[in-house]
C-alpha cells in the first residue's frame, strides 16, 4: 500500500479543492430558513460535500448544520472532524482575505490553517485510502461543521441524530497531538451608569473588536470637547510616546479617537495587540470628570492594561502541563448609560472553573460590575498512554521522522465537544500560527504533508 504516492498523484486536484472552499466567506451570518448560520457557512457546506461526491463518496447533509463524506461498512465507525466557518477576515491583508491566491509556494486566505485547508488534506488521504482499497474494519467519516467559531452549535444537531465515532481527530490545533486543552469561559462583565459625565471632555460612545475569542485589532471613540484641538494634540503626543497606533480626526463637532492594534487568537492574546486597551490607556490620561463610566474605564486600566495573563485581576491561574491562564478582552461597547465587556478566559487544564470563577467575583466586588451571559467548556485531558494517543504518535513519527511528543493549548477545539477525539496538526513545529490572524496562509507543501499524515492516520484508526 502507498498512500503517499497516491497523494502526490491528487496533489494538483487538492490544491484547487482547497481554493474552491476558501473562496467563499463562511463568516457566521443571519440564520435564514434552511440556513442556520447564515448564507456563508452553507455554501461552504455545500461546497465541501460537492466536492466529496466528485471524489466518489456517499454523503449527507444534516439540515445544513453539519455533513459528512462516508466510507466503509459497519455500526462503529472513525472520523476527522473539521469545520468550514471561519472568523471574520479582519484589516492588514497582503492579498484578498478570500482570493486563495498562491504566493511564494503559499495559499493565502482566510480558512487556509483554519481550518478548511487541513479538513480538504482529510479528505484527500480518504480519497487515497478508498484508491487503494486496503481492508479496513470500521467505516471512515470527514465531517465537515459549520458553527465552530461560534459555539459549535451544531454538533449538539449531529449528536442527537448520529452516535459518536469510537476514535478520530480535528486538524485544527498543531502538531504533534494536543492531549490536553484548556477550560474556556466566554463571557460579559456589565455596569450601567447610574451618574452621567460631566465636565469638559464628553465621551459619546467607545465600539471595537470582532469576537471573544480575538485579540481586537480596532477600537474607536467619539468624544465631544470643548476644545477638539487639544483632544487632537494629546492622541498625537500618546502615540508618539508610547507607540500606540492612536489618531483622532475633528469630524463636525465630535473627534473620532482611532485605535489600531494587532488581531490574533484568544488563545494566544500575548501574540497580538490589544485595540481596545490602548484606547483605554489613552483616555485614563484624558482630563475626565468622576463619573459611573470614567470608573468603568479606569477599572480596566488599572486590572487589566495590556496584561493577557490576569495577574493584576488575580485570576493568574497556572500549571506545569498546560502553563498560564490566557486572557482576552475581546469585545467592547459602551454608551452614556451602559458599559459591556466581553472577556475570554481559559484556564490550565488541571485548574477548576470555580477557582477562576471565584478570583473574578472577588476582583468585582464592590464595582456594580455583574457576570452575564458566562459560557463554559471544561479543560479536556488525555493520558499519553490512552490508545489514540499512542497511534497517532507512531504515524506522525513514521511520517516526519520527528518525535511525537504532547503538547497542551489554550485553543479549545472541536476535541471537546466530540467524544474520543484529539486535536492533531495541522500546523508544524517552528511554523507560525496564523490562525485568526491576517495574512493567513498554509504552504502547499504543507498541505500536501498534512494529506499524508491523515491518510495514515485515519488507515491506522480504521483498519
Amino acid at each position: 500500500m502507498d498512500l503517499n504516492s497516491r497523494i502526490d498523484a491528487l496533489k494538483e486536484e487538492l490544491i484547487s479543492s482547497t481554493q474552491e472552499v476558501l473562496r467563499i466567506k463562511s463568516v457566521e451570518g443571519e440564520p435564514k430558513e434552511g440556513m442556520p448560520f447564515g448564507e456563508g457557512p452553507a455554501a461552504a457546506l455545500k461546497c465541501a460535500l460537492d466536492i466529496a461526491k466528485r471524489l466518489g463518496f456517499q454523503t449527507k447533509n444534516l439540515d445544513n448544520y453539519v455533513g459528512y463524506a462516508e466510507y466503509g461498512d459497519g455500526e462503529e465507525y472513525v472520523a476527522v472532524l473539521g469545520h468550514m466557518d471561519v472568523v471574520p477576515e479582519g484589516d492588514g491583508w497582503k492579498y484578498p482575505p478570500y482570493g486563495a491566491e498562491i504566493h511564494d509556494g503559499k495559499i493565502y486566505a482566510r480558512g487556509t490553517l483554519d481550518d478548511k485547508g487541513p479538513i480538504m488534506a482529510a479528505l484527500f488521504g480518504l480519497k487515497a485510502i478508498m484508491d487503494e482499497n486496503p481492508p479496513i474494519s470500521q467505516k471512515i467519516r470527514i465531517i465537515f461543521g459549520t458553527n465552530e467559531e461560534s459555539g459549535s452549535k451544531e454538533l449538539k444537531y449531529y449528536l442527537d441524530r448520529e452516535k459518536p465515532p469510537i476514535a478520530g481527530f480535528t486538524p485544527d490545533a498543531m502538531y504533534p497531538i494536543i492531549n490536553g486543552e484548556k477550560g474556556i469561559t466566554i463571557f460579559n462583565l456589565v455596569k450601567t451608569f447610574e451618574t452621567q459625565q460631566q465636565g469638559s471632555i464628553i465621551i459619546n460612545y467607545i465600539k471595537g473588536g470582532h469576537r471573544a475569542n480575538m485579540v481586537p485589532d480596532y477600537c474607536e471613540a467619539g468624544i465631544k470637547s470643548e476644545l477638539n484641538s487639544s483632544v487632537i494634540f494629546a492622541a498625537e503626543e500618546f502615540a508618539e510616546r508610547t507607540g500606540y497606533d492612536i489618531k483622532a480626526e475633528e469630524i463636525g463637532d465630535t473627534v473620532l479617537i482611532k485605535s489600531i492594534g494587532m488581531s490574533a487568537h484568544g488563545s494566544t492574546p500575548e501574540k497580538g495587540k490589544n485595540a481596545i486597551m490602548q484606547l483605554f490607556a489613552f483616555l485614563g490620561e484624558l482630563n475626565l470628570e468622576s463619573s459611573d463610566m470614567t470608573d468603568f474605564i479606569n477599572f480596566f486600566n488599572r486590572y487589566v492594561g495590556m496584561e493577557t495573563d490576569g495577574e493584576s485581576f488575580g485570576v493568574d491561574l497556572e500549571d506545569e502541563v498546560s502553563g498560564k491562564l490566557s486572557f482576552n478582552l475581546g469585545v467592547v461597547d459602551i454608551t452614556e448609560d451602559k458599559g459591556i465587556i466581553t472577556l475570554n478566559l481559559r484556564y490550565p487544564v488541571t485548574r477548576t472553573y470555580d477557582e477562576m470563577i471565584d478570583a473574578v467575583i472577588t476582583r468585582l466586588e464592590g464595582t456594580g460590575i455583574e457576570v452575564e451571559n458566562m459560557t463554559h467548556q471544561g479543560p479536556l485531558y488525555f493520558s499519553p498512554d490512552h490508545p489514540l494517543i499512542k497511534t497517532l504518535q507512531k504515524v506522525y513519527t513514521e511520517q516526519t521522522g520527528a518525535q511525537a511528543e504532547l503538547i497542551s493549548i489554550g485553543g479549545g477545539t472541536y476535541a471537546k465537544e466530540m467524544p474520543n477525539i484529539v486535536a492533531f496538526g495541522p500546523i508544524f513545529p517552528g511554523k507560525p500560527d496564523l490562525d485568526h490572524q491576517p495574512n493567513e496562509n498554509i504552504e502547499v507543501e504543507d498541505l500536501i504533508l498534512n494529506a499524508k499524515i491523515y491518510a495514515h492516520a485515519i488507515y491506522e484508526l480504521a483498519k
